[in-house]
């Protein structure tokens, strides 16, 4: 389910960042990164902090994860709910309390908190998967951000359902050189894609994406793309465009 198909700066109540829901028989909730707008998109979808039980984090800009302060404290004051396991890579891990959730969550009344006060965090080595309900999610690091230092880390997830080979790029450039095996590997692929009149160099855009062989496309749902009017992606040969709230069955 995605709880949103938007970009980071998607505005509106009609679409929402691109965070997303895997759902089992069993009701039991993986969400795929938690950014700012998750409040809205889980009450937009009839959920709340309440089906927060597990999150994994793909990188940390805002539309992955601005949401956590909001789940770290409804979920720490709730008594209904039990810590929320976090799965991510080592190298994000590494950051993400120090970096962005320390300066809201650091100070509580008459303590002091770390990230293990809110979470039970699941720390993945380097080529590494982590397992959840039986499912097994090996993380492909993507090139979105190059300083010119060094790149962002940043991690899309390979995995199957159902017999079905799924890519999920979260947010990446158009890397086939590094990550081609997995867009050939796969049954389906949900990729960002970048609509913008004004492109950025850190995200696959619809242009790029319209150059790769048909039979890659011919497998490609888009999400992760700005407001306005979209191209025909049916007509150009993708599954296309996800829709804020579209629900995929395996």
């Amino acid at each position: 389910m995605f709880l949103g198909s938007g970009s980071a700066f998607t505005v509106g109540a009609d679409n929402f960042q691109s965070n997303m829901l895997i759902v089992t028989e069993q009701n039991h909730k993986l969400l795929i990164d938690c950014g700012t707008d998750i409040r809205f998109s889980l009450h937009k979808a009839g959920l709340s902090h309440l089906d927060v039980t597990d999150i994994y984090i793909s990188h940390l800009h805002s539309d992955h994860v601005g949401g956590l302060e909001y789940i770290a404290f409804s979920t720490l004051f709730d008594p209904k709910c039990k810590k929320p396991h976090l799965y991510l890579s080592k190298d994000v891990a590494n950051d993400l309390w120090n970096r962005t959730l320390s300066g809201g969550l650091m100070s509580l009344d008459g303590d002091i908190a770390s990230l293990e006060t809110f979470f039970e965090p699941h720390k993945i080595d380097h080529q590494g998967y982590f397992v959840w309900e039986g499912i097994h999610f090996k993380l492909v690091k993507v090139i979105h951000v190059n300083n010119g230092y060094f790149i962002m880390p940043s991690y899309g997830l390979f995995f199957t359902l159902a017999g079905v080979k799924i890519f999920l790029s979260t947010d990446t450039q158009l890397c086939i050189p590094q990550n081609g095996e997995f867009y050939e590997q796969a049954d389906i692929i949900f990729h960002d894609c970048e609509t913008s009149l004004y492109q950025t160099p850190v995200h696959a855009n619809y242009e790029q994406l319209s150059t790769l062989p048909e039979k890659i496309r011919t497998k490609m749902w888009l999400y992760g793309y700005q407001p306005g009017n979209l191209p025909d992606a049916k007509k150009d040969g993708f599954c296309g465009f996800v829709k804020c709230g579209q629900v995929f069955e395996f």
